[in-house]
C-alpha cells in the first residue's frame, strides 16, 4: 500500500440522489420510510448525510441529540498542547438540516425492539422503519476504586469532547514546574488506542514551551504495550528527554486506586502525589444499546461485517465507537467509513436493491511535536464474518523532518475534510 489512505476515501460517499425515490413507494406505499438516527457525532451524523444525499427525499431522517453543537475528541489533544483552539473543535448540525434532516433536540432513553420504537426523555416516542445507533462510548467509572463523576471534576478523563476537554487543558496550563503529571491509561478496547500517548507528548509539549525543566510525566498503563510504541518513544526521547515515563503493569503493580481529595494514584508498588491526574477508565458502548441487549460480554455491540447491522437485531444498525469491528479500531475516520457502508445497506433494504461488497478504510494521525506526526491504518474487508485488515500501514523509526511534517499536512487536512463530510461545514 502507499503509505495512506487518499482524501477520496475519506469524504467520498454515495452519489447524490443515485437512489432518489427507488422502490421507497413500492416497499411503503405511499409513505416515506423511517430512518432513525441516535448520535450526532462522527458516525450517527456521517449516515445522517449520507442518507439524505442519496436518497434525496425519499427517506424521512430523524437525527436524535440534545446537543446544538459537538466537540470533537479526536483532535482535542491538540487543543491541549496548543496546537488548535477550542471553537475549531467544536461544530454545529446546521449544515445538516438543509438536507431535510429533522434534528430532535432530546436524549434517547430506551429501545422498544419489538415495536420498533425509540423513547426520548420528555417522554415522546418516535417510530422507526430501521434504527441507527452511533452513541460513542460510556465512561465505566467504577473499574478504578475512588473514580466517580464527582472526581472526574477534579482527575478529568477528557475522552469525551467537551467540557472535560476544556477542565483538563486549564489544568495542565496553569501547571509550574516541577509539577507530577499522572496519566492512567485504560485497557483495551477503547477509544483511540493511541490517543494517549498522543496526549502525553502534547502535555510534554506545553510544559516545554513554558520552559519547564523539572515537570515530569508518567504514565500507568493497564497495557503491556501500546499503538505505536516505538515511534512514541523514539519521539519522547527526541523531543522531551527525561520528561515522560511510561510503565507498564510489571513495573507499578497494577492500579489500586485514586484519590481526587489528594490527588493521588495507588499502585501495587507505589503511591504518586500529583498536581495533575488524567484518569482515562474503562469504557464500554454508550449505555442505550447496552441496555437494548445489543452488546455481547465484551461491553460492546457486534455488528455484521458486510452491513455494520446488529447481529442482535435486523432492523438495527450500529457505527462508531460502541461496535466490535474486527480489525478496525475506535476512531473518527473508521466511524465514517462504516458509516458509507452502513447508509448503503440501508439503502439498498429499503429500496429492496442489492448490497455492495463493502470496503472500510481507516488511518490514526498522531502528534508528537508540532511538525512530528505519525501515522498507522489500513483498508479492510468482510471477511468470514468479520472486517478484516487486508492492506496496513505505519509510520517508521527514523523518518526525516520532511516525512512528518507532511504527515501532519495529512492530518489537519483530514480533519477539514471529515468535518465538511460529516456536519456539511468547516
Amino acid at each position: 500500500m502507499a503509505g495512506s489512505i487518499s482524501r477520496r476515501d475519506v469524504i467520498g460517499g454515495i452519489a447524490a440522489g443515485a437512489w432518489a425515490g427507488i422502490g421507497f413507494g413500492r416497499a411503503f406505499g405511499q409513505a416515506r420510510p423511517r430512518v432513525v438516527v441516535v448520535g450526532a457525532g462522527a458516525g450517527g451524523a456521517s449516515v445522517a448525510r449520507q442518507l439524505a444525499q442519496a436518497a434525496a427525499g425519499g427517506i424521512e431522517i430523524v437525527l436524535v441529540d440534545p446537543k446544538d453543537a459537538f466537540t470533537t475528541c479526536f483532535h482535542s489533544n491538540l487543543y491541549l498542547g496548543g496546537i488548535r483552539d477550542f471553537g475549531s473543535i467544536t461544530h454545529d448540525h446546521r449544515g445538516l438540516g438543509t438536507l431535510g434532516i429533522e434534528h430532535v433536540r432530546q436524549a434517547a432513553t430506551a429501545i422498544d425492539r419489538d415495536r420498533r420504537t425509540v423513547r426520548l426523555a420528555d417522554g415522546a416516542v418516535l417510530q422507526y422503519d430501521h434504527l441507527v445507533l452511533a452513541p460513542g462510548i460510556d465512561i465505566l467509572f467504577d473499574r478504578i476504586e475512588g473514580y466517580s463523576p464527582e472526581a472526574a471534576r477534579i482527575m478529568p478523563h477528557a475522552w469525551q469532547g467537551g467540557e472535560q476537554t476544556l477542565l483538563l487543558h486549564d489544568q495542565l496550563h496553569a501547571l509550574e514546574d516541577g509539577a507530577l503529571v499522572v496519566m492512567v491509561s485504560p485497557p483495551e478496547p477503547y477509544r483511540c488506542p493511541p490517543g494517549p500517548y498522543e496526549r502525553a507528548s502534547m502535555m510534554a509539549h506545553v510544559l516545554k514551551t513554558r520552559e519547564h525543566r523539572r515537570s515530569r510525566i508518567i504514565i500507568l498503563d493497564a497495557k503491556e504495550s501500546f499503538s505505536k510504541q516505538a515511534l512514541f518513544q523514539e519521539g519522547w526521547e527526541r523531543h522531551y528527554p527525561g520528561m515522560i515515563e511510561w510503565q507498564d503493569p510489571l513495573m507499578h503493580g497494577g492500579i489500586g486506586a485514586v484519590d481526587a481529595a489528594t490527588l493521588t494514584v495507588a499502585t501495587g508498588l507505589a503511591d504518586y502525589a500529583a498536581d495533575l491526574v488524567n484518569v482515562i477508565p474503562p469504557q464500554a458502548a454508550g449505555v442505550i444499546a447496552r441496555d437494548a441487549g445489543l452488546a455481547d460480554a465484551s461491553g460492546y455491540c457486534p455488528v455484521r461485517a458486510e452491513s455494520m447491522r446488529s447481529t442482535m437485531d435486523e432492523r438495527i444498525t450500529l457505527v462508531g465507537d460502541a461496535t466490535v469491528a474486527g480489525d478496525m479500531p475506535k476512531s473518527a475516520y473508521s466511524a465514517n467509513s462504516q458509516a458509507r457502508v452502513a447508509a448503503s445497506a440501508i439503502l439498498a433494504e429499503l429500496a429492496g436493491g442489492q448490497e455492495v461488497e463493502p470496503t472500510y478504510f481507516n488511518t490514526c494521525w498522531s502528534l508528537i511535536a508540532p511538525e512530528d506526526a505519525v501515522k498507522v491504518g489500513g483498508r479492510y474487508v468482510a471477511q468470514e464474518g468479520r472486517i478484516t485488515a487486508i492492506e496496513t500501514f505505519v509510520s517508521q523509526p527514523g523518518e526525516d523532518a520532511r516525512t512528518r511534517r507532511r504527515t501532519q499536512a495529512e492530518n489537519m487536512g483530514w480533519y477539514e475534510g471529515i468535518i465538511e463530510t460529516v456536519f456539511g461545514a468547516t
